[in-house]
């Protein structure tokens, strides 16, 4: 079985807290859509990718913006709410991994509708 790396750790750590933060203490009450689907931080404990998803993909830029004006009060909150030396630095990116799945769904949902359509058509 494989260990967890303390990177690991703190990045699921983080992940829960960040959520709880954008939910219950963010100044914006928009923030609170965000959902965050990962935290990657570096094995040094510098730096954290957050990566997150919203409802409206379009709106994605615009939550990536009032994320990282939030990121300092998020980090000041970490540092309280964790027990780690230093808080790693945040990056805001947003997850487009759910979307291109949907996108691959129904590619292969046209795709196996198609070949039921030549199959009946062979049939006839």
């Amino acid at each position: 079985m494989k260990e967890f790396s303390r990177a690991d750790r703190v990045g699921a750590q983080m992940q829960r807290e960040l959520a709880l933060l954008l939910r219950d203490e963010a100044r914006n009450p928009r923030l609170a859509e965000v959902t965050i689907q990962e935290v990657r931080v570096t094995r040094d404990l510098s730096h954290a990718k957050v990566f997150f998803t919203v409802l409206d993909s379009r709106e994605a830029e615009q939550f990536t913006e009032m994320l990282e004006h939030a990121a300092g009060f998020l980090r000041k909150r970490l540092g309280q709410l964790m027990k780690v030396r230093s808080v790693p630095e945040l990056h805001f990116f947003y997850d487009k991994s759910i979307e291109e799945g949907q996108r691959l769904s129904a590619l292969i949902e046209r795709a196996v509708a198609a070949d039921r359509r030549e199959e009946d058509d062979g049939e006839a």
